[in-house]
């Protein structure tokens, strides 16, 4: 029997060594057949040996097709019928929890950063706990012994406050724990290195068998159909006058099923089923694995434990514990199987090898503990680890589940209930914007080198702290506007949003670029030995307030004393025109729209539910003379400016709403051909009026309103805007002029005082004025109500928008929450 003692001590002597590899191969550790450490999950029941045919007929009809029987697709099916869709069917290639769910850790943690996926999660918990045996008699597997979060310095520790604070809110129990409280309640834990653990009592663990069943128990019981060894093999999609894509029937060996709506929840596999219908899927398989130990006397009834910096679970597997973790060279399934079910991988411990050695750290009983089992499958991972839910932009009626990045199980009772909610009301009731497909922008999600880099780097960092201002390393530069050089040159320390490189903070001390992602120096690539922004990133890992606060904070001064100019180029810029224009924008915003060209709006736009979708201006513009910010139309049009993180999700919801009322207008996205220039501050007239014959007084050009002008002789359209509370201007400008236009601006502006200033500094001044940030201060679950934006909506008119009636509702019967801000004496 191969032990952890030994693979403890050859691991300090030779990690990361070919000596390794020699060592673990000479004791047949890698030789799955061998008989010293076979494949097999630890549960004493699975549905793999389960009789199952290939069905000779299927329904004609349904109105929803779930296609994928692993825990997702089980909860989506039980969620549906709860809400009344009883009509569903579910389809599942092989047998239910084939491909992933079958062999998961399944381990249920609740507390996260953020109060939606501290919900997502506590809902499965509530499942497991309160709901399923009662409902069904079948027991779902769910043991509650309890959660342990390990810190092994302040910094983690103060996480872990933070997680308990906001968990407060939701009414899950956990305590801070000094290390000798940690040891009276893991007495076989080393905690001699522990800064506190956090303890969350009503954590646990779940069969995931059990936990399928329950719900297809329940599901079928109230008319939902499940329908095993039935694959898919087309989706059938229709376009129809407006040319609106929708899915129209799915296609199996057993026959044809019309629906208008599928369910895609095939984890690994969904990119197949995507690409039936013309859909874009940007997910990755990797080998995911674990290892099951003997039996260790005294571990029973312990709770699980998780040490984020040692990147290693421990979960209780009866009198034994299960080990895995997040390596940094997780290997990759580059070709991955379609008739993969119910199989496993063979263990690397090369890669592997790290997790004993930081387990046997943790818990040193493990030094003389066999290794029962491995388990090494298929997971499906995601550019931000983050699963990919809801209708897809391009193919109406087509929704995904599906990318849940090994946390289908400790999340698929909340996400499903959430996509059943997307399924019958049009959408869900929590903020699941950091779920939602259309987070991502359609220009990236079919590109495979930044789905793999941006997914390996979550996968890698996934037991990282998370700091409110980190970026990413990988796959960076992706979309780069015509500033770019310009402001790097200049000390640009840049952010990522939605592809987009835009100016966070300004260093001034030489430039400071993303580099080629290295892959931390794994698969044949050579790690940065200097990665200055890197560098630049590292003085943000902080919960307080950065050592550069005082260059952040010189920004702010400069706009509110002098002037400063914002790249905001990354915005979305988008025209709607077209004979309906009026009557379509009448609906989709919130604000009074039939204003006098020039007329610029601050608006919301809602959800049928009264959700804030977005916040965001849209200008009445008069028809132009065919350049990029005056285009040519007849009638009346409208100029969107949204904000550039949530454009995509912005321009699909104004297309879905769109089509969905068949107004006959046209939605073009300029995002790409036009930059657009902040220019903010006391002296910010003074600097434009400076360039251009154009009156910028408060007669000829007054707040919220917009002009064609010549900056510098360059046409730009300038809106009379501010986002930081100073007098101030937008220039959104042809790409071709962008340049220019800048170091006009530049040159001149030094007379005037003028600095660079990044997206720090705008969330500072905005929020010092009290404006909100959309999915921030406000959030798709909030009204304009509840947001302080009542004055954004239309209602001493009489003309009907999208959501109206939900505001009036909530007006009548008064408000349970609102949005207030505090200034605090430090």
């Amino acid at each position: 029997m191969t032990t952890l003692l030994q693979s403890q001590k050859v691991l300090s002597q030779c990690l990361k060594s070919r000596k390794l590899i020699e060592w673990l191969l000479s004791t047949s550790t890698r030789n799955c057949s061998s008989g010293h450490t076979p494949s097999g999950v630890p549960y004493e029941t699975t549905l793999k040996n389960k009789d199952v045919t290939t069905p000779n007929t299927i329904p004609e009809s349904a109105d929803v097709v779930v296609i994928g029987g692993g825990i997702i697709g089980c909860s989506t099916l039980y969620h549906l019928t709860k809400l009344g869709c009883t009509n569903a069917v579910l389809l599942e290639k092989d047998k239910l929890t084939a491909g992933t769910t079958w062999h998961t850790a399944g381990l249920v943690w609740r507390l996260r950063p953020n109060d939606t996926d501290i919900q997502i999660l506590n809902h499965t918990r509530h499942l497991l706990n309160d709901v399923l045996e009662k409902e069904t008699g079948v027991h779902p597997g769910w043991i509650n012994n309890g959660g342990l979060f390990i810190a092994n310095s302040k910094e983690r520790l103060d996480e872990y406050k933070r997680l308990m604070t906001i968990g407060k809110v939701f009414n899950i129990e956990s305590y801070v724990l000094s290390p000798e409280e940690t040891k009276k309640l893991y007495p076989l834990m080393n905690v001699s290195d522990l800064y506190g653990t956090l303890y969350s009592p009503g954590d646990g663990t779940v069969d995931p068998a059990g936990f399928c069943d329950s719900l297809i128990r329940a599901a079928t019981r109230a008319g939902a159909k499940v329908i095993e060894k039935c694959s898919v093999t087309d989706v059938q999609v229709e376009e129809n006058e407006f040319g609106t894509k929708k899915v129209k029937a799915v296609h199996t060996p057993s026959g044809t099923i019309s629906t208008s709506c599928l369910v895609n929840c095939t984890g690994v596999w969904g990119p197949y089923i995507g690409k039936m219908a013309g859909v874009k899927v940007p997910l990755i398989a990797m080998k995911h694995a674990y290892v099951v130990t003997n039996k260790i006397e005294g571990i029973q009834n312990m709770p699980n434990a998780r040490d984020h910096d040692l990147s290693v679970y421990l979960r209780l597997q009866g009198d034994a514990l299960s080990i895995g973790g997040y390596e940094p060279n997780p290997i990759f399934w580059e070709n991955v199987d379609k008739n993969f079910a119910f199989s496993l991988f063979e263990l690397d411990w090369d890669v592997f090898g790290t997790h004993i050695e930081n387990a046997v750290h943790r818990v040193p009983v493990l030094e003389n503990t066999g290794i029962k089992s491995t388990v090494c499958g298929p997971e499906s991972f995601t550019p931000d680890h983050k699963p990919l839910l809801g209708e897809d932009p391009v193919v109406r009626g087509f929704f995904h589940g599906c990318g849940f990045n090994s946390l289908g199980m400790n999340a698929g009772g909340g996400c499903g209930r959430e996509l059943a909610r997307w399924v019958v009301h049009g959408r869900p009731e929590l903020d699941m914007y950091g779920y939602d497909i259309r987070r991502y922008s359609s220009k990236l999600t079919d590109n495979q080198k930044w789905i793999k880099e941006r997914s390996h780097e979550s996968y890698a960092k996934n037991y990282s702290i998370v700091y409110p201002h980190d970026e990413p390393l990988a796959c960076r530069n992706m979309r780069k506007d015509p500033f770019y050089d310009e402001l790097a040159e200049k000390g640009c320390i840049f952010q990522e949003r939605l592809g987009w490189e835009r100016p966070g903070w300004f260093a001034g001390d030489g430039k400071a670029t993303p580099m080629q992602y290295d892959f931390y120096g794994y698969y044949g690539y050579d790690k940065h030995v200097e990665h200055k922004y890197e560098d630049k990133l590292k003085l943000d890992y902080s919960f307080s307030f950065p050592s550069h606060h005082d260059i952040l904070q010189k920004e702010c001064l400069s706009c509110r004393e002098q002037v400063a100019v914002f790249n905001m180029s990354y915005f979305g810029k988008f025209f709607l025109t077209g004979p309906d224009s009026q009557k379509a924008v009448d609906w989709i915003f919130t604000n009074e729209m039939d204003k006098p060209e020039g007329s610029t709006i601050y608006t919301c736009m809602l959800n049928s539910r009264g959700g804030i979708e977005a916040d965001l201006t849209v200008s009445c513009i008069h028809p132009g003379e065919g350049s990029a910010c005056d285009p040519a139309f007849k009638g009346r049009g409208f100029y969107i400016a949204a904000a550039g993180a949530a454009s995509q999700h912005n321009f699909s919801h104004i297309q879905s709403v769109i089509q969905d009322q068949k107004f006959n207008v046209s939605l073009v996205d300029h995002s790409e051909n036009m930059g657009m220039l902040s220019i903010q501050g006391p002296k910010s007239r003074e600097l434009l009026q400076s360039l251009t014959d154009a009156d910028l007084n408060d007669e000829g050009f007054p707040f919220s309103t917009n002009k064609i002008i010549n900056i510098a002789g360059h046409k730009v359209m300038a809106l009379r805007l501010s986002f930081v509370g100073e007098l101030g201007w937008e220039l959104h400008i042809p790409k071709d002029s962008c340049l220019h236009v800048y170091k006009a601006l530049w040159d001149k502006g030094q007379n005037y005082g003028l600095v660079n200033a990044g997206y720090r500094a705008i969330d500072s001044l905005s929020l010092e004025k009290g404006y909100r940030h959309w999915h921030a201060e406000i959030r798709m679950d909030d009204t304009p109500l509840e947001g302080g934006l009542a004055f954004t909506c239309k209602l001493k008119t009489d003309t009907p928008f999208l959501g109206r009636k939900l505001i009036e509702k909530q007006k009548k019967e008064g408000l349970k929450k609102r949005i207030a801000c505090f200034t605090i004496e430090e």
